[in-house]
């Protein structure tokens, strides 16, 4: 009996034009066309076979789950092989095992029903020793060298890309407090002159503060809606209407020089002082504080969104266990998590 609700052709599609917009800058129109491609047909074939199932019974959400995970794998390893070098023939046979590996796990994990932030732990586990193994195959049988084994098998686009982020969330914390404590940017910067309150404009003789916040709208563009506010929370009620307005400007981007916003957030990030003592001990002492206010049930749906090396950081501090993660990193999820309750 096919999934009701389940349109398994229209989100596979959905996701693929959700991927274009995140594939690599640097990657030439091939390249880019084989990432939407393998993305596309992975969860097109995972779709519908989850939609003719006729003995796993699974509702809608878990096929669109199941079906979603394959595509963010499929998206982060294409993209790892590309970035790797490694030649072009042996992509799909590596993607094969990688697609296949997920949908074999993910089925068992879900009929299982074992909890969600597990069930993307075994996965992960799984994608990560599947791409290592294929890509040690391709050594043993003398197709690549062992310089290319080794640099394709360091490739981690998932890990990046977290990494970016927490960085983005960081520098706008930091910023947030600067602005909080009226912090002035760099000396002697010519800054954007607000055009009858409009978006400023580079080269006038402009507020400081105005450039700042067109700068700060920038960053915040690139956040998700409920930290921005947490932070806007923060300024007051003028300014923070000033970065909603900028925040809503289609063009902004194009009218603020990026090297002048750049200078200023880097001018920011140096006047703030910096986090110390970020000792695995005390991040994992943080984590179990807040489980003395929320239960594990409220905690998977303030992580729901996260990515699975987020997840496992936090859950493991909550058995008192350190995952391997930069403290710098863990000391933003840690303030999340706090902010979240």
């Amino acid at each position: 009996m096919a999934i009701e609700g389940f349109d398994y052709k229209a989100f596979a599609q959905n996701l693929t034009q959700q991927a274009l917009e995140l594939v690599p800058q640097e990657f030439n129109n091939v390249q880019k066309q084989y990432v939407a491609n393998t993305l596309l047909n992975f969860s097109t074939v995972a779709g519908e076979a989850l939609y003719n199932d006729t003995e796993l019974h699974f509702n809608a959400d878990t096929a669109v789950m199941i079906t979603q995970i394959i595509a963010e794998w499929s998206f982060h390893k294409s993209v790892d092989l590309i970035r790797s070098g490694i030649p072009q023939q042996y992509w799909d046979p590596i993607m094969q095992k990688i697609a296949f590996t997920i949908f074999e796990i993910a089925k068992q994990a879900f009929r299982q029903n074992l909890p969600q932030d597990q069930i993307l732990q075994l996965i992960e586990h799984h994608v990560r020793k599947t791409y290592v193994d294929a890509i040690a195959e391709l050594k043993e049988k003398n197709l690549i060298t062992e310089e290319l084994q080794e640099r394709a098998s360091k490739m981690s686009n998932i890990d990046d890309m977290m990494q970016q982020a927490a960085a983005q969330e960081q520098a706008a914390q930091q910023a947030a407090a600067q602005q909080a404590a009226g912090g002035a940017p760099p000396q002697g910067q010519a800054l954007p002159q607000p055009a009858g309150g409009g978006v400023p404009q580079q080269g006038g003789a402009a507020q400081p503060k105005i450039f700042k916040l067109a700068t700060l709208a920038m960053l915040f563009r690139q956040m998700k809606a409920d930290k921005v506010q947490t932070i806007l929370n923060k300024f007051n009620p003028d300014d923070a209407s000033s970065v909603i307005k900028f925040m809503e400007m289609d063009d902004l981007d194009a009218k603020v020089d990026p090297r002048l916003a750049l200078r200023c957030l880097q001018e920011i990030k140096m006047s703030m002082p910096q986090t110390k003592d970020v000792t695995p001990s005390k991040l994992i002492q943080r984590i179990q504080n807040i489980s003395q206010y929320v239960d594990r049930a409220q905690m998977e749906q303030i992580l729901k969104l996260e990515r699975q090396r987020v997840k496992r950081f936090v859950f493991n501090a909550l058995e008192g266990e350190f995952y391997e993660i930069a403290p710098r990193i863990g000391n933003i999820i840690a303030s999340h998590i706090e902010d979240s309750v």
